[in-house]
């Protein structure tokens, strides 16, 4: 078993992924890039090594139980154990998302990659971060999921959306409660929100680049011992709920 960390990051081969990705291969960590493109996802761990990340491709599609027991066996064969999971995989649901003319199998879409995949891929792995000395495990979400910044009429919270925002506070709810179950343990369990990065999740519109985004990822990912847990997290600190 390696002694080096081991982390699995989802949806790392492009965008927020990669740059975690790519953060924290520069820490001398081992990096799984989870990904489902396969072409995508080889290119992305070509260029994590080429700037000397110890990288390794993960075939993954968070929304397929398949797929992910067999991402959990593939990292058991390549550590025997995972210390850091960053479930940064997810989706916007489509369009249109105003609540009277969204398809609920747009809504039903988003849940299922980023809320449902998440549980699917934390659950599949605990028993590996379990026999890690400083388990972490990071759940990629966004301030619209807030609801006490959405219920503000003078807060700044993009677009309405009946399918991507509320996804992302069910996950925020969802953290909460695996960081109740989990708070006897060594793992802590965060929520972390990248900002607006212009990634092609939103047509590249964003005012972040990908790099800032992935830096709470980084930071919660390195939390110490008797770090925060169940906690939602932004550069400038907490979000409130």
């Amino acid at each position: 078993m390696s002694e080096t960390t081991i982390a699995l990051v989802t949806g790392a081969n492009k965008g927020i992924g990669y740059e975690i990705a790519a953060g924290l291969g520069a820490l001398g960590w081992t990096v799984g890039v989870g990904a489902r493109d396969a072409e995508r996802r080889d290119a992305a761990v070509a260029k994590l090594r080429a700037a000397g990340a110890d990288a390794f491709g993960v075939p993954l599609d968070v929304t397929d139980d398949a797929s992910v027991a067999a991402a959990a066996e593939l990292v058991e064969q390549r550590a025997g154990r995972l210390d850091v999971l960053v479930n940064n995989a997810g989706v916007t649901g489509g369009l249109p998302q105003e609540p009277t003319r969204v398809d609920p199998a747009d809504v039903r879409t988003a849940v299922e990659t980023n809320v449902i995949g998440v549980i699917r891929v934390t659950n599949a792995m605990l028993p590996l971060l379990r026999r890690s000395a400083s388990p972490r495990i990071v759940n990629m979400s966004s301030t619209v999921g807030s609801l006490t910044r959405q219920s503000d009429p003078d807060a700044e919270t993009g677009p309405i959306s009946a399918a991507y925002s509320p996804s992302k506070t069910f996950l925020n709810a969802i953290t909460v409660q695996y960081a109740k179950e989990l708070r006897d343990t060594n793992i802590l369990i965060n929520a972390g929100c990248p900002g607006y990065c212009a990634t092609d999740l939103n047509g590249f519109r964003g005012v972040r680049t990908p790099e800032q985004g992935a830096a709470i990822a980084i930071r919660l990912a390195t939390l110490p011992d008797g770090g925060p847990t169940g906690g939602f997290f932004d550069d400038d600190g907490p979000i409130p709920w």
